[in-house]
C-alpha cells in the first residue's frame, strides 16, 4: 500500500533498511573503491550509518522526518572524516531542512530536499555530471524526484532509485575529472563509482534492503 506522505516512524525505517544496505554490500563498495580511489569508501559509509544508528536509538520514531534525516546529518558531518561523509551530510541536511517541522515528508520536500542537496554537494565539491562522482547518480535522483512530485513517495523514489542506479552504470564508461580516481586515468575506466552507488543505496533502500550489487552493475 502507498502514501501520500512518509512519516517519521517510515523515514526511520528507510534509515534503517538504508544501514542494512550498507552492511550487506560494504565488503563490494570496499572492492570497487579499491579500484578506483581509497578503499576506505566501503568503510567509511558504514562508520555514517552506524553512528547515524546511534543517535537514532535515541530519537522518537514518532517525532517528525527532519528529526530523523537531522540526526543523519549530524553524524555524517561530525563523525565521519574524509570526502564522502561530509558530502552525503549535506544531502541528508538539506532533505531535513525541506521535510521542515510538519510531521511528514511529501514527495515534494524530497525533491526539494534533493535538489538543494545536489546544489550545496556541487558547489562545495565543484562537480559537474560527467566527472565521475556521486553527483552522477545524485542529478537523475534529482530529476525523477522533481518530475514525481505528484506521486506518492514510494513511487518517486522507486523511480529515483531507477535515475541513480542508471547513473552509477554510467560511471564506468567515464573517465574521472574529480577525486582520487582521476589520478588513475585511463585505469579507472570501466569501474563504477563507488560513491555514486552510496547514492543509488540510499533511495533504493526505500524499498527494501539492498542485498548485493551485483544485479545493479554493469557486468565486468
Amino acid at each position: 500500500m502507498t502514501t501520500a506522505a512518509f512519516d517519521g516512524s517510515q523515514t526511520h525505517d528507510w534509515i534503517r533498511r538504508f544501514a542494512e544496505s550498507v552492511y550487506a554490500t560494504e565488503a563490494e563498495l570496499t572492492e570497487l573503491d579499491q579500484r578506483a580511489g581509497d578503499g576506505d569508501f566501503g568503510n567509511n559509509l558504514a562508520a555514517g550509518v552506524r553512528a547515524a544508528g546511534l543517535l537514532l536509538d535515541g530519537t522518537d520514531r514518532t517525532a517528525g522526518p527532519a528529526k530523523t534525516l537531522g540526526a543523519v546529518a549530524t553524524a555524517f558531518l561530525d563523525e565521519i572524516g574524509g570526502t564522502s561523509g561530509p558530502l552525503f551530510g549535506l544531502l541528508f541536511q538539506a532533505l531535513s531542512r525541506a521535510a521542515g517541522s510538519g510531521p511528514e515528508l511529501t514527495t515534494a520536500a524530497l525533491a526539494e530536499g534533493t535538489a538543494q542537496g545536489l546544489a550545496a554537494i556541487r558547489r562545495v565539491g565543484d562537480a559537474s555530471p560527467g566527472d565521475k562522482t556521486l553527483v552522477d547518480a545524485l542529478a537523475p535522483a534529482a530529476d525523477a524526484l522533481r518530475a514525481g512530485a505528484g506521486a506518492p513517495p514510494e513511487e518517486a523514489l522507486a523511480a529515483a532509485a531507477e535515475g541513480a542506479w542508471r547513473g552509477v552504470r554510467d560511471t564506468a564508461s567515464l573517465t574521472a575529472r574529480m577525486g582520487r580516481a582521476s589520478y588513475l586515468g585511463e585505469r579507472a575506466t570501466g569501474i563504477p563509482d563507488p560513491g555514486a552507488v552510496g547514492v543509488a543505496l540510499f533511495f533504493a533502500s526505500a524499498a527494501g534492503p539492498v542485498r548485493t550489487l551485483k544485479p545493479h552493475l554493469p557486468p565486468e
